[in-house]
């Protein structure tokens, strides 16, 4: 049986259900990718019998409970290895059209998808050339808001917020940019936005009130099905982006301010997803892009404050900026 789905843009072959996505019906897609569970497939077994050479290793983040990981390329990239040190183990081919996946006892099934909507479709999208900022996102005014920083500063507790209030959540943790016509677009991910347990209590009172992402994992996810929250399925132009600075115990805080163009740059650059794959001549063009991202949309820094209970207040903040900026960057009807 075949399963299909969309995320990020992407068509999805299953021959397994991938927990966190609905299915999809044929449609406009970047490309068609085939993801594969089970024994291990022949064509895996040919690429991996190559020569292989480490291209990263990255050691487990201890605060977050992240293992480590190593990507190795085998051959002349006929395929990619993006191995877990907890068990779980991920093959890409060539073109990042076709992909195998698998994990090992104890792990459940659930971590599978897990990795596969996260890190791995990050690969995936990186490996074809795709910009995508490490950030999340919702919907306002038609338009796709975005909070970007480094892990921790709070981009998904602060999309999940503003959704508990009403506004369609985009993505989460990783943004693709689409360039159409001249213009940007935010691409839609899943319908899922991934809370730390502490985020959950901060946002419904109860830290166990939303279900559990995996029975090994403490993180919980808040569901985008349009009891709750609502999940904006379709990509929209970008509107303006959000950098989040150090938090403040300063009683201005929360509060939002502007940025040089410069300031703006710099701070999306260093907040690009998996920046570290790209050679020398991708981190160019990206640099390029950016540029061109940032004369076209306005980059915002966010200053939240040190204290959790203020996360209504930032959002208020939020929505009354936003307001503000989308209303003097209209977007012409020809563009």
């Amino acid at each position: 049986m075949t399963y299909c789905y969309r995320a990020y843009g992407v068509g999805i072959d299953s021959n397994s259900r991938i927990l966190g996505l609905e299915p999809s019906v044929a449609g406009l897609t970047r490309f068609t990718l085939r993801f594969e569970t089970g024994p291990e497939p022949d064509w895996v077994k040919r690429a991996r019998a190559l020569p292989g050479r480490v291209l990263s290793h990255l050691p487990a983040e201890q605060h977050t409970d992240d293992p480590a990981f190593v990507l190795t390329e085998h051959g002349n990239g006929q395929c990619y290895d993006l191995a877990y040190s907890d068990g779980a183990l991920f093959v890409v081919d060539a073109t990042a059209e076709r992909m195998w996946g698998i994990t090992k006892p104890p792990l459940p099934d659930e971590e599978l998808s897990l990795y596969f909507l996260g890190p791995v479709m990050g690969f995936v999208l990186r490996h074809r050339h795709m910009t995508c900022l490490h950030a999340s996102g919702v919907q306002l005014q038609d338009r796709a808001v975005l909070f970007s920083g480094d892990a921790g500063d709070g981009k998904s507790t602060t999309a999940a917020a503003l959704a508990l209030r009403g506004a369609p959540v985009l993505c989460e943790d990783i943004v693709p940019l689409e360039l159409t016509e001249g213009r940007y677009y935010a691409v839609p991910g899943y319908p899922r936005v991934c809370l730390w347990p502490d985020a959950v209590a901060k946002l419904v009172g109860d830290a166990d009130a939303l279900p559990r992402l995996s029975p090994t994992w403490e993180k919980r996810y808040l569901p985008l099905d349009g009891v709750r929250a609502q999940f904006a399925g379709d990509k929209k132009p970008l509107g303006v982006i959000y950098l989040f600075a150090a938090r403040s115990s300063d009683p201005a805080a929360p509060r939002i301010e502007e940025m040089r163009p410069k300031d703006a740059l710099l701070g999306l650059v260093q907040n690009t997803y998996m920046n570290w794959l790209l050679d020398r001549q991708r981190r160019a063009e990206e640099f390029d892009e950016l540029w061109k991202i940032v004369q076209q949309v306005p980059v915002r820094r966010i200053v939240a404050h040190t204290d959790g209970a203020k996360l209504g207040a930032l959002c208020d903040c939020i929505f009354e900026d936003s307001a503000n900026v989308l209303s003097t960057n209209r977007l012409l009807p020809d563009q």
